[in-house]
């Protein structure tokens, strides 16, 4: 029976057990994951404890992608079915008020105690693609969940990535000598809104106008994310990757 596909049915059910669990552990309040899986077990057409066990490791592997908290005694495991995915898609759809994580407090970037530059990367390339294994499974949640726009709806978070790119822009502009240009950067959105398709206009220390569209989200350095093409009539967007934060182990 292990090895027969997990209906949407079951699915439904071990999502929403593994979220109660979740629930309990951020809460702070004591529960047993033996006592959940005997409880759910029969509930499941017979499938053995550790099949059950497994399927939890595969949700938190869909929280980590997501950039979510995930349970601790549960290691992400990336080989799962596809419509696991769905099936935590429709839980979240269910319960919309749901946060696995607290309300996003950060400083302004002039408060923040590291410098002003950020790492700066060329883009993904397939040297630093996900397994082949996880690619699959990760291209799946890509097209389900948007997690950059998912995380653009907290304007705390939001308004922070814009902020500290705008002050990584300044500070290298003015390591190069061109605090002219420095003075000239503009913070669009905040400036004249969203309409532009980007958020803040640079420069190259050579004077070439940079438009940049920042995408912030506090997912791992795979969390996917989709980009859409709205090239602008002048000037040309940043293609670079920025990361700061803290990576995973």
């Amino acid at each position: 029976m292990g090895r027969t596909p997990w209906t949407d049915a079951e699915n439904d059910l071990i999502v929403a057990d593994y979220f109660a669990m979740l629930r309990d552990e951020l809460s702070g309040r004591p529960y047993s994951k033996a006592e959940h899986r005997r409880v759910l077990q029969p509930l499941l057409q017979g499938r053995s404890e550790g099949s059950i066990e497994y399927k939890h490791q595969n949700i938190s592997a869909i929280l980590k992608a997501l950039g979510e908290e995930w349970i601790e005694g549960y290691k992400p495991a990336f080989n799962f079915q596809s419509s696991l995915v769905d099936a935590v898609a429709r839980w979240l759809a269910r319960n919309p008020d749901w946060s696995l994580r607290p309300p996003v407090r950060l400083p302004s970037a002039s408060g923040l105690a590291e410098e002003a530059s950020l790492w700066v990367g060329p883009p993904p390339t397939l040297s630093n693609a996900p397994e082949p294994k996880e690619l699959e499974q990760m291209l799946h949640i890509a097209r389900r969940f948007d997690v950059a726009e998912r995380d653009a709806r907290n304007r705390a978070l939001g308004r922070a990535g814009e902020e500290r790119v705008l002050e990584h822009e300044r500070a290298a502009l003015k390591s190069h000598g061109r605090n002219d240009l420095a003075a000239k950067i503009r913070w669009v959105s905040v400036e004249e809104g969203d309409g532009a398709g980007f958020d803040i206009a640079s420069y190259t220390p050579g004077g070439e106008e940079r438009l940049i569209e920042v995408k912030t989200t506090r997912g791992w350095e795979r969390t996917p994310f989709h980009i859409t093409r709205t090239p602008p009539e002048t000037g040309h967007f940043r293609r670079n990757m920025i990361h700061s934060g803290e990576k995973e182990a």
